[in-house]
């Protein structure tokens, strides 16, 4: 009786966490998309066909985060149980927060959401081993996984856009997974790595703390996204300056025919 009252105190209080925490969540969010987000048109700083690659790669990166929550949860990770409790609360919270609550069915699916054996494992010290083999969790991640595919394929044939990422994103999904059980590293470590490989920057991990190689990733692949949107908008400045002489030549022509 006692072990009962103690799983359900501690149930209540994985709940209160987890609502407080998606409360508190939606604000910032809603304070930031009303100040900041809505004002900022991406097509003002980028190329029109960089931002519809990079939306498709939102989709992919969010379907690809909710299958490693997948498979972790399913395989198990005995050097990174605390860091994939982190990874599957902050992923859960996301999702949670965007969550459109107005339907019973996504209400539903929000106490579904709750990460149950991260939380646990992460206040109360419970062995993960034995909470993260949460099917139902498991399950719910899959159809968000599905969810994000929809989208992406959505957005790909109503933007009339190829669908040849994808052949790129399964490489290097495929690599993360190869490199880190080759290499004998952890998830994060792989990650650096074939990042670091893809971009031509090496093999090697840049950084020695968890923040440092979150900050190795951000350096690498925003300057490979930079990159590739300078080259795009200088391509697209050369072009229009050609035709746009090109179309001046063409007006002198026609105006000289009708003289």
């Amino acid at each position: 009786m006692e072990i009962l009252t103690k799983t359900l105190l501690q149930l209540f209080i994985v709940i209160a966490i987890f609502i407080i925490l998606t409360l508190l969540g939606e604000f910032i969010y809603k304070k930031l998309k009303k100040n900041y987000l809505d004002s900022i048109d991406m097509t003002d700083y980028l190329p029109e066909d960089e931002v519809h690659t990079l939306k498709q790669v939102f989709y992919l990166i969010m379907m690809a985060l909710c299958v490693v929550v997948i498979f972790y949860s399913l395989v198990g990770s005995l050097m990174d149980e605390y860091y994939l409790a982190i990874f599957d609360i902050l992923l859960s919270l996301y999702l949670a927060i965007t969550l459109d609550k107005s339907s019973r069915k996504n209400k539903i699916l929000l106490l579904l959401l709750i990460p149950y054996g991260s939380l646990s494992y992460t206040f109360f010290d419970i062995d993960l081993l034995l909470l993260i083999m949460d099917i139902i969790h498991v399950l719910v991640f899959i159809y968000f996984a599905k969810v994000y595919l929809d989208k992406f394929m959505e957005y790909t044939h109503s933007n009339g856009l190829g669908i040849t990422i994808i052949l790129l994103f399964v490489i290097i999904f495929v690599s993360f997974f190869i490199t880190q059980y080759a290499e004998g590293v952890n998830a994060l470590d792989s990650l650096v790595m074939i990042s670091n490989q893809f971009t031509g920057n090496g093999f090697a991990v840049f950084g020695n703390s968890i923040p440092g190689k979150l900050n190795s990733l951000l350096l690498v692949w925003g300057g490979y996204v930079i990159s590739g949107a300078g080259a795009a908008t200088l391509t697209a400045a050369i072009l229009t300056k050609h035709f746009r002489k090109r179309f001046e030549d063409l007006e002198k022509l026609i105006e000289g025919d009708d003289e």
